[in-house]
């Protein structure tokens, strides 16, 4: 069982950007069928521009993670390169979010026409709320609800207080 993890991720990874793909090909095809089949008279130069303009983000995201975490095998078919992780915190999980709403967004100009890509605004929204309030409780010093500033306790510090402070043993 050498390299177990390696082929867990690998394996994870191919499933996740597989599907990934899958779910793009649906709904990128949703909204060309439904503008230039069904809904015809709302389908304008305008319309494609914003859907291509709009889109691309998640497309180009996708595009990276393809490149970033697709395994690459040996001529064997062990496993060379597993890629980097899919489900990392931090930039990798707000780009899902970004992949994920992107998603909706092209489900909902489909359906609804071009006024639904006033939802796309949603991103940029959530990312300088979440910048603001970063940028107010670091500027603060992580304040508490009164202002005063909090000292740091130790994990140690932690866990005494939480089983009731420091007791005295008898023996």
């Amino acid at each position: 069982m050498a390299q177990k993890a390696t082929k867990t991720l690998a394996a994870s990874n191919t499933r996740r950007l597989n599907q990934t793909l899958y779910i793009t090909l649906a709904a990128h095809s949703l909204w060309w069928f439904l503008r230039a089949l069904v809904f015809r008279a709302s389908f304008s130069r305008r319309s494609v521009i914003l859907y291509l303009v709009l889109s691309a983000p998640q497309l180009l995201i996708q595009l990276y993670f393809e490149r970033l975490s697709r395994p690459t095998l040996n001529p064997d078919g062990a496993v060379k390169r597993a890629g980097e992780d899919l489900d990392a915190k931090g930039l990798t999980e707000y780009m899902w979010d970004v992949v994920y709403w992107s998603y909706g967004c092209i489900v909902m100009a489909a359906i609804m026409g071009d006024y639904a890509w006033f939802l796309w605004a949603v991103i940029p929204a959530y990312s300088l709320y979440a910048a603001w309030g970063m940028y107010t409780g670091m500027r603060g010093g992580y304040q508490d609800a009164a202002g005063m500033p909090q000292p740091q306790a130790s994990k140690r510090q932690a866990k005494m207080e939480k089983r009731g402070g420091q007791k005295m043993q008898y023996r």
